[in-house]
């Protein structure tokens, strides 16, 4: 088994948790994400994920693919997580319709 980290091995799961975000929220609306506690952990447990093995890509890469708002990703994961029970649901919601299948596309042509 390989168990070499690499830019692959991080850009694997940031798409494996962009995915898991796509498919457990579409079709949902803001209200039935605020209600629905487990899945609304679940997604900011997704995103800081995101957040923290973007941080473990390498500087080139990262360079290389500025298109990728790799500074906002990081953003967001700071106020889940400093910020967790004031976190602005409107802007998980938000970033989950709209920020995170675009960002899923353009890291699926990385």
């Amino acid at each position: 088994m390989d168990n070499r980290k690499d830019d692959h091995y991080y850009l694997r799961r940031i798409v494996t948790d962009l995915g898991f975000i796509m498919a457990h929220t579409g079709g949902i609306t803001e209200e039935q994400l605020k209600a629905d506690e487990v899945l609304l952990d679940s997604v900011m447990f997704r995103l800081i994920q995101v957040s923290e093995n973007s941080d473990k890509l390498t500087d080139a890469f990262k360079t290389s693919h500025a298109e990728i708002p790799w500074r906002a990703m990081k953003g967001l994961r700071n106020r889940i997580v400093h910020e967790y029970g004031s976190v602005d649901l409107t802007v998980v919601y938000d970033t989950v319709k709209v920020d995170i299948p675009e960002l899923f596309d353009l890291i699926a042509k990385t």
